[in-house]
This record gives structure tokens, C-alpha cells and sequence, in this order.
């Protein structure tokens, strides 16, 4: 097993991404252990950051058992929270100002307006899709990806800013986000095509495969599309290693590093690991839980080698 983290010889720079809200199970070691491997292999760094911006889920027992339950397997990074860097903060709680950055820019060239649909509507979109509580898995090798949101009818379309003669506000007159949900405008018909380097060619269509997607809630609080994408081009990031279930996530994410001038990173997204139904694990499977296997004995070699029974 690992020890300690190999100095980068290359510009590769790869992350873990775990989201505080209980304890990490089978399948994220596996993905995140691929994570570690990916980087090892390409002589690059691997950065830790802790994806807290659920207020309410986010815990900080659950933060500090999944840094205790990576080391343990095994994994080791070069940057993070328990590190520091040069692209500190490694929280999300913690970068307010740069996604608020983001979200001016993006308001101010006109992809964001201000959606007033029910708090229903707008439920699932602060969590990564693999967090919620949507049942999604793959069975015969097919992908069921998650989606987070069902696609938007366009109710509030009505409100971009297209022109600065519009009457009333302008989009340089707004300077927060605040109290109001601001979702993307995705160009209908737009076509969004990337290479996964382990599940292959992908392509998804704007306004077919999803529809116009939340980035800010109006309780404060940035979605994680736009986090996610604005941290892995902030800090440098040159591959995402994460679940199957996050494929859509991904050509939202593309839209939105196109809408703010970045260049995307390179994509690899892990089979997911799934219970006897053909359904993914969620950290409800307690039995699963890194922390309950090693209170049971047993090895990291046992939980990322072997076929481990899934209650159900």
C-alpha cells in the first residue's frame, strides 16, 4: 500500500473530491484509489478537497473520518485541507469569493437569469447527483446516470438579460446572487461531445439530455455544477476521476468552463460499484462504510480487491 506521496515529476494534476454527509463506502475507496492510481501513473499531484456546501449534511465527524479512512487505504495527496497549497482554500465553504466571482461573470455575459419556481423544483441542485437520494446504478454494464434535475420547462427564460436597454435592473446593477435562484441558460440544441478516458465517446445535447440547471440557490449558496467546475479550473486540475453517475454532471460542467473561458479538464468516470439489484451504493449502506469494514477487520486490500457481498 502506499505510504507516502511522490513528489510530481509531471504537470498532471488530478483530486478527491468527497462530500462530507456520511461515512465514504466501498465505492468511493475504489474510485477514489483510481484517483490515486491515475495520478501515480502519470507522475503527477493529486490534491484533496472537501466538498461541504450542503449547510444542513455537511458534518465535520464525516470530513475527518474520510481524510482517517483515505489514509488508511492508503491514499495520499499532496495538497489539501490537512495540507494547505497553492491554490488554498481545499473547502468549499471556505471559497465563497471566487464563486461569486464566477457567477458575475457569468450573469454579466448573459447565460444566468433569476428563476422563481418552487424550492421543489430546485431541491437536489446544491449535492452532487450521487449524493441525492435518486436510485440510479448500472445493470449489465449500462450506465444509468443520474439527473439531478428534470429538465427545465423554460417558466422563467423570460428574465435573461439580453440587452442593456431592457427595462428596469441591468445585469451590472446586480453584485450578489442572494435570495433569488439563478439557473444556467443552455442553448437549446447545443451539442456537448467529450472523450471519457475509460467509458469512451460521450454526447449529450443541450435542451434534450438536460435542460437549464441551477448554479446558485437563493439561501446563499452556490450549486455544485458551478463549484465543481470552477474549482477544477481554478486549481488546476488536468483530470476528473469520479462515478459513472456524473456523466450528464460532466457536459453541464463543460458548458459552463466554455461560458467562463476555460479549457476543461480530461474526463475518467469508474463503473459504480452496485448492490445485488443493480443499483448503486449510497452512504445509507452503513454495512459498506469504510469505517464499519475496518471496525470489522477488515484489510484495504480486502475492500479494493475482493467482491464484497451488498446487503440489501
Amino acid at each position: 500500500m502506499a505510504s507516502l506521496a511522490p513528489a510530481p515529476t509531471s504537470g498532471y494534476r488530478g483530486r478527491l473530491a468527497p462530500s462530507p454527509t456520511g461515512y465514504l463506502h466501498v465505492g468511493h475507496a475504489r474510485t477514489f484509489w483510481t484517483a490515486w492510481l491515475r495520478a501515480r501513473e502519470a507522475g503527477g499531484t493529486l490534491i484533496m478537497r472537501m466538498e461541504d456546501l450542503d449547510p444542513d449534511r455537511s458534518k465535520a465527524i464525516y470530513a475527518e473520518a474520510a481524510l482517517d479512512d483515505l489514509r488508511w487505504l492508503g491514499i495520499r495527496w499532496l495538497e489539501g485541507p490537512d495540507k494547505g497549497g497553492p491554490f488554498a482554500p481545499y473547502v468549499q465553504s471556505k471559497r465563497y469569493s471566487i464563486y461569486l466571482a464566477a457567477w458575475r461573470k457569468l450573469l454579466r455575459n448573459g447565460w444566468l437569469y433569476p428563476c422563481r419556481c418552487s424550492r421543489k423544483d430546485l431541491e437536489s441542485a446544491l449535492g452532487a447527483p450521487h449524493e441525492s437520494s435518486q436510485p440510479g446504478g448500472q445493470v449489465n454494464d449500462k450506465i444509468e446516470p443520474l439527473d439531478d434535475e428534470p429538465i427545465y420547462p423554460g417558466t422563467c427564460r423570460q428574465n435573461l438579460w439580453r440587452a442593456p436597454q431592457l427595462p428596469g435592473p441591468t445585469a451590472s446593477d446586480i453584485e450578489t446572487p442572494d435570495g433569488i435562484n439563478w439557473r444556467f441558460h443552455v442553448r437549446d440544441g447545443e451539442v456537448v461531445e467529450f472523450y471519457d478516458q475509460n467509458l469512451g465517446p460521450q454526447r449529450y445535447v443541450a435542451g434534450e439530455d438536460f435542460g437549464d440547471f441551477v448554479v446558485w440557490r437563493r439561501d446563499g449558496v452556490p450549486s455544485y455544477q458551478l463549484a465543481c467546475a470552477v474549482d477544477d479550473a481554478t486549481m488546476g486540475i488536468t483530470e476528473v476521476v469520479r462515478g459513472a453517475d456524473l456523466l450528464k454532471s460532466t457536459a453541464r460542467q463543460i458548458l459552463i468552463h466554455r461560458a467562463l473561458g476555460y479549457t476543461p479538464p480530461a474526463w475518467y468516470h469508474c463503473k459504480l460499484v452496485v448492490d445485488h439489484n443493480g443499483r448503486r451504493l449510497a452512504k445509507r449502506h452503513d454495512s459498506l462504510s469504510l469505517r464499519s469494514m475496518r471496525q470489522r477487520g477488515l484489510t484495504p486490500m480486502n475492500i479494493l480487491a475482493a467482491e464484497l457481498p451488498v446487503e440489501g
